[in-house]
């Protein structure tokens, strides 16, 4: 699995974070999210999943 994010649509809700926190972090500054691990495990697969269908801008993808 491989992690793609556009930086420049996040609205910076943090659902990503809440629920995948090992793979998803936030700037510190403005909210928007930090890819932490761009080729998680495949027991990440579901949260990171469950991130993309929640994401409120779809900002996330699998590839």
């Amino acid at each position: 699995m491989r992690i793609e994010i556009d930086e420049d649509l996040c609205c910076g809700a943090g659902t990503c974070v809440l629920l995948a926190p090992d793979v998803f972090d936030q700037n510190d500054e403005d909210g928007t999210v930090i890819l932490l691990d761009a080729a998680p495990g495949e027991e990440q697969r579901a949260a990171v999943e469950e991130a993309v269908a929640r994401c409120p801008t779809a900002v996330i993808r699998i590839a």
